[in-house]
């Protein structure tokens, strides 16, 4: 086993998807990648708006995307434990 790992990049994301959680993979014009989840505020005119956790939106082109999905909502905030 040569213990190389293949991934098989998939766009799973349509237009369909506004207001779904979603995970996605860019290639920055450096030709790093950068992800970003959220949730996908809108998608029009080759540009997706995805809102992070943080409140910041970001933008990316539609022909960066090398890969994105829908993920789950994302978990209520743990309460902290309290005493014994």
């Amino acid at each position: 086993m040569s213990g190389h790992f293949a991934a098989r990049l998939v766009v799973s994301i349509t237009p369909a998807d506004v207001g779904q959680r979603i995970s996605l993979r860019r290639r920055l014009p450096t030709g790093e990648y950068s992800d970003v989840v959220g949730v996908l505020e809108s998608w029009s005119d080759g540009r997706l708006l995805i809102r992070r956790r943080t409140g910041e939106v970001a933008e990316v082109a539609e022909p960066s995307m090398v890969a994105a999905k829908v993920v789950p909502p994302q978990p209520p905030p743990r309460r902290p434990r309290t005493g014994g």
